[in-house]
């Protein structure tokens, strides 16, 4: 396979920034994108060089140019859409989170091996070098006690929820909400450095009741997990209703790692007790303001580049995907359990 030919479910903003990851990609060639709307589907695909143009998932599926799918509908759609095109023999790419909870991405990774199709969802910072970087550099601070991982963007979209509107980001039925939308990063981000947790607990903030028509029920829109391991704990902070201008930071018995932007780690420092740099008085603290070393982390427009690299890489053969689904099931069974805290269901949830 010289190129693989990609169609794309959903025509969001999230789609767009992957088909401009396509766009500058060698290995990979955009066939068209798919909508209900099928003028909207005909323009996003001529926008960005398509030669198709779909309507229905059937479409998708049972078309001979296309070797892979990206799908960047709602959560809740994400199951069946991706079934229907696994059944078809295509490859699958699914945006995050891959499914509503852990038992239908289960049953996709299944499904998928079953077909001989790769199956891999799109997160974007597992796939990041800029957490091979982190990973590197753990070892220079010890023995790690604590993390706190956070992401907190206000979304324009909670104003239509205090409007009394409906919107898909905010909506149970949907299988969204600011642990699934925002929070998954923190999640993911922290399996893939650290692991699975040995126990979670998580507070939420609920900004609507099960009677309320416009969400679906109760939904978040913000929350912390407080995650538990042997020797650390990890705090995981999240928010779609206000803005975290914190940066995430990994604290060892040696040192202390900072960076900005879970997602899109574009900035960090490392800090070793001992190591503080500008003429620090007494050998063994930190000097406020002094940094002791930048992180390497290289710069990059669109960081969806890397996981369509690797995504390439599994379908060609070249690498194996297990270790993505690892941290994808685990994620997802961590957010199962932090809605269940939180008093948050899914229609998938009763299936």
């Amino acid at each position: 396979m010289e190129r693989v030919r990609f169609a794309v479910i959903g025509t969001s903003s999230i789609s767009e920034s992957f088909l401009d990851a396509v766009s500058s990609s060698d290995e990979a060639v955009y066939v068209g994108s798919m909508s209900r709307d099928a003028e909207r589907a005909a323009r996003v695909s001529a926008r960005f060089g398509g030669t198709r143009a779909f309507t229905t998932v059937a479409e998708v599926a049972a078309c001979d140019e296309v070797d892979a799918v990206y799908i960047a509908s709602p959560n809740a759609l994400h199951a069946e859409q991706a079934l229907a095109c696994i059944r078809a023999g295509k490859h699958l790419l699914v945006e995050k989170p891959i499914c509503a909870n852990a038992a239908q991405a289960r049953m996709l990774f299944e499904a998928g091996r079953s077909a001989g199709v790769v199956v891999m969802e799109a997160m974007r910072s597992v796939h990041d070098p800029a957490y091979e970087v982190l990973r590197a550099a753990l070892p220079r601070i010890g023995r790690v006690r604590r993390a706190s991982l956070r992401f907190g963007k206000y979304s324009s979209r909670y104003d239509e929820v205090l409007a009394g509107r409906q919107t898909n980001i905010f909506d149970a039925r949907m299988a969204t909400g600011a642990l699934m939308d925002i929070g998954v990063y923190c999640v993911e981000a922290c399996v893939a450095l650290f692991g699975e947790p040995e126990a979670i607990a998580c507070e939420a903030v609920r900004i609507a009741g099960e009677d309320c028509a416009t969400t679906g029920g109760v939904i978040d829109g913000a929350g912390t997990i407080l995650a538990r391991y042997p020797d650390m704990v990890a705090e995981l902070a999240y928010s779609k209703i206000t803005t975290d201008l914190l940066p995430c930071q990994i604290e060892g018995e040696l040192g202390t790692i900072t960076y900005g932007g879970v997602s899109v780690p574009l900035e960090g420092t490392l800090t070793v007790r001992g190591q503080a740099c500008g003429g620090a008085s007494r050998p063994g603290q930190f000097t406020v303001g002094d940094v002791c070393e930048p992180l390497p982390f290289a710069p990059c427009d669109n960081n969806m580049c890397y996981e369509l690299q690797d995504f390439v890489a599994c379908v060609r053969g070249e690498r194996e995907a297990d270790e993505f689904e690892r941290i994808t099931c685990a994620s997802l069974s961590i957010m199962d359990e932090a809605r269940r805290q939180a008093g948050i269901a899914f229609p998938a949830d009763a299936c």
